[in-house]
């Protein structure tokens, strides 16, 4: 049985606005990336080195953030900390093989306090419970020490104080549209009044949904805890993981299991919005949607280890887009809700991250014609026909809708489009378009194959002819020696190393070798990868973006440059944070991360590298 109930708390004692606590108090330090995530497939919250909540969006991945300092970390900004008195230093670190975070505060005379944060998610009733609750243990490592706890949640981007009441052992936070309800057995004099106070005990804090615990608050999170440990322990011990490299993989992969927002299958680019890709740049992209690019290499990778369950989840997402399209346009991204709106606005009363605005909501990506997105319709569907572990193989009725989306494949594989980057200026025949289309025409005729479809196996494999000549013959720049980002270009771009991934052309083909050469020549700051060398709407980037460089490693790993790989996998893995994640970009001087966090493209890349690179298992057992 669960501990949560469905009846509505009652209101309780109306609190002073006052009880938020001094105005000019400090909310956090300057705002980084270097946090850990904790999340259940509902919602995620990000966790900064000294135990600040600093990111959550509620109730939806898309939502609200109801803490938003790490968009804004002034006096205005929402954060839940917990600070320890005269703290010098920090450390965290996830539980083994889970998401379950853990900061430990230590003061100068070695006492402390250990923060444990996480999402609850189980199976309970034959079903995963996964509640919208955030879930923080206090444990007191020595002796008593002094703390100070402050809940200060924001409504509507951080523009709507809460009406606090209370209760005898919960605070309301009361917003236009939801209310929170905490939780606890602290003093909730202490927590409203932001004081500092002793403790000797654990403490114990739920955050989430105006509803009443069925069960004593220290009962129901340590029940919880354990119940969510082993769950993410048991997902964890099903993968399939390469010899070398373990312990990366793992953690990339429960981060990439976080992305799934479970209630529609949708999987979202990043956690976050407005993480600029450099400095200054103003390339502020909202990125908490769910892009069919990104999701295919997602799911790609997690059955690359055997984790096919999230690929179950995203294709029930995929085939209400594939219907609702009728064989004609697919957006490259939609809400994950299956929203087809998402305008893209700028919210000019938030800082932004370490001052650099604009904070914008919503993409407007979700316009324009990128005709990549139906290969990567085609390829993230196309286990689904061949795997018998599934519960349910895709059959010809889904061959059916796919066959439409082929179709659309055909008829726009040479035409001008915004390309996977993006460019919203300017459109052309990009060349990872027309590989994209390619490629879907070619899984379709293999999967007919399987399907015992002969005459539609030949219809597709000839469509994937009449694309397949033209592009090898007019992407190939013979002034650049190489494979170009449109076709009859010169321009370089990092996307072209696809064609090996998708298995459009033999890594060993001279053509590719010479491409690999002239993007190492041009597009690369020492390890570190850009994605295109021409200018865009912003002018040139300058950060690496992440994927492009593990596109290079993976590439140099199949022209058998194997140990540079190596050398260059070996610098991403210190470009992660302590905890192991990755943003979009990094800057190739300071070493930062900047860009949305964590971003699936680049928790992708740390898999497939890994699966490339690592000595397999049967050479040291």
């Amino acid at each position: 049985m669960t501990s949560i109930s469905g009846t509505t708390g009652t209101p309780g004692i109306p609190v002073a606005p006052t009880a938020l606590g001094p105005v000019n108090a400090p909310v956090t330090p300057e705002a980084s990336l270097n946090c850990g995530v904790i999340g259940n497939c509902s919602y995620n919250a990000m966790v900064d080195k000294s135990g600040n909540i600093v990111w959550c969006c509620l109730p939806r991945f898309d939502g609200d953030p109801v803490f938003n300092a790490l968009l804004d970390n002034s006096d205005n900004g929402s954060v839940w900390s917990i600070e320890l008195e005269n703290c010098v230093k920090t450390e965290q670190f996830y539980d083994p093989n889970t998401a379950v975070l853990r900061t430990r505060l230590t003061d100068a005379d070695n006492h402390g306090i250990e923060i444990t944060d996480f999402a609850p998610r189980f199976l309970s009733r034959d079903r995963m419970f996964r509640p919208l609750m955030l879930i923080r243990r206090i444990r007191i490592l020595n002796s008593a020490v002094r703390i100070r706890v402050r809940v200060r949640p924001r409504f509507d981007w951080g523009r709507v104080t809460p009406q606090i009441t209370r209760g005898s052992h919960h605070i309301r936070y009361v917003g236009p549209e939801q209310t929170l309800r905490l939780n606890t057995d602290a003093s909730l004099s202490h927590l409203l009044s932001e004081s500092w106070f002793l403790v000797n005990k654990s403490l114990n804090f739920t955050l989430g949904p105006d509803e009443t615990l069925n069960e004593g608050i220290e009962d129901i999170c340590r029940r919880f805890e354990k119940e969510t440990i082993n769950y993410w322990r048991n997902w964890s011990r099903r993968l399939a993981l390469p010899y070398e490299y373990q312990d990366v993989v793992i953690r990339a992969a429960i981060t990439l299991k976080m992305s799934l927002y479970e209630d529609t299958g949708a999987i979202i680019a990043a956690m976050t919005t407005s993480i600029p890709e450099a400095p200054g740049s103003e390339r502020n992209w909202d990125y908490r949607f769910c892009w069919l690019r990104d999701a295919f290499f997602v799911v790609r990778a997690l059955n690359s280890l055997s984790e096919v369950g999230t690929m179950e989840e995203y294709l029930r997402w995929l085939s209400n887009i594939v219907a609702s399209s009728k064989g004609g346009h697919i957006q490259p991204l939609y809400g994950i809700g299956l929203e087809e709106h998402l305008p893209e606005s700028t919210l000019d009363h938030l800082p932004g991250y370490r001052g650099h605005k604009p904070v914008r909501v919503g993409n407007q990506a979700q316009e324009h014609f990128q005709h990549d997105v139906y290969g990567n319709v085609v390829l993230g569907a196309a286990q689904a026909f061949l795997d018998h572990r599934l519960l349910n193989r895709a059959g010809v009725a889904e061959f059916a809708l796919l066959e439409a989306v082929g179709e659309q494949a055909f008829r726009v594989h040479d035409q001008p489009d915004a390309g996977m980057w993006e460019l919203r200026t300017r459109a052309r025949v990009h060349t990872s378009s027309m590989l994209m289309s390619w490629a879907a025409c070619d899984r379709l005729s293999k999967i007919a194959h399987v399907l015992e479809l002969p005459d539609r196996a030949a219809y597709w494999q000839g469509r994937a002819e009449q694309i397949r000549e033209p592009l090898l013959r007019d992407s190939w720049s013979e002034e650049r020696q190489a494979f170009v980002e449109s076709l009859g270009g010169r321009d370089l771009d990092a996307s072209v190393l696809l064609m090996a991934e998708v298995n459009f052309i033999d890594p060993m083909d001279p053509r590719f070798i010479k491409t690999v050469e002239a993007l190492e020549k041009t597009l690369c700051d020492g390890p570190y990868m850009r994605r295109y060398e021409a200018p865009d709407d912003f002018g040139k980037p300058e950060t690496a973006f992440n994927i492009c460089t593990f596109w290079r490693i993976d590439a140099l790993a199949r022209i058998g440059r194997k140990e540079e790989a190596r050398e260059i996998f070996e610098t991403m893995l210190k470009a992660r944070n302590h905890l192991g994640l990755l943003s979009e970009d990094t800057h190739p001087v300071t070493g930062e991360m900047w860009g949305n966090f964590p971003q699936t493209y680049s928790m992708v890349g740390l898999i497939n590298c890994a699966m490339r690179l690592s000595a397999p298992w049967d050479s040291v057992i």
